[in-house]
């Protein structure tokens, strides 16, 4: 059985064989996690579909949540004692990492990742972990950053940082990483809402370092300085 967001599933279709399907739609997360767990414990084999990682604003979260809620007991599939379930969470390429390789060497030091959506989380604290990383000097990579719904928290967040970093800062912004209408970009801080945004947007913020060579980012480690310069 396979269960997941009907554009991941899309996604996957090539894939896909005689499994039974399990799509649903946009905020039906916890429906689709509780539908996994349920089948899974009447003893099906049960792939839960998350884009990128599961576990970098995936579904792993929500599952193991939702088993720590029921009290269920769960473990690796091989792991020694009962459970109510096993759980294997296997790794995958994260957006910032696709979008990274893209764009060259962005996140080759401290970085943050910080998701714009609203809906889980107060905009107050979204500001607040931004203005945080700015002041912390961290290359910044924003998830989620814009919808039809959410139109203005990206340049909210740009005029946050207008007021901490230079305007001519490296911004990459990458539209479906390694897939069909992929899309990528690199311009400044000042210019980077001239660039269409959305839900599958990853946006990289460069540090006071980075600098643009060519179509790449790249955000110095410190070896050259240290070792070489």
């Amino acid at each position: 059985m396979v269960v997941g967001y009907r554009t991941y599933l899309e996604l996957i279709e090539p894939f896909l064989t005689h499994q039974e399907v399990v799509a649903t739609g946009m905020k039906g997360e916890v429906k689709r996690c509780q539908a996994a767990i349920d089948r899974a414990r009447a003893g099906a084999r049960v792939a839960l579909v998350s884009s990128g990682d599961a576990g970098i604003y995936g579904m792993a979260g929500l599952v193991l949540e939702i088993c720590a809620a029921r009290e269920l007991k769960v473990g690796p599939p091989e792991g020694a004692g009962e459970v109510d379930l096993q759980l294997e969470v296997i790794p995958g390429v994260p957006a910032l990492a696709a979008g990274a390789a893209l764009l060259g060497a962005p996140l080759m030091h401290d970085f943050a990742a910080i998701s714009l959506s609203d809906l889980l989380t107060p905009w107050e604290t979204i500001q607040k972990r931004v203005d945080l990383a700015a002041q912390g000097d961290l290359v910044i990579v924003l998830y989620n950053p814009k919808s039809k719904k959410r139109d203005w928290q990206l340049a909210a967040v740009r005029d946050l940082l207008l007021k901490v970093k230079d305007p001519v800062t490296p911004v990459g912004i990458v539209s479906r990483a390694m897939r069909e209408g992929q899309e990528v970009v690199v311009t400044t801080l000042a210019e980077m809402l001239n660039h269409p945004v959305d839900m599958q947007t990853v946006v990289i913020i460069g540090n006071s370092q980075t600098f643009a060579y060519g179509p790449y980012m790249i955000t110095p480690r410190g070896y050259l300085n240290k070792y070489i310069l």
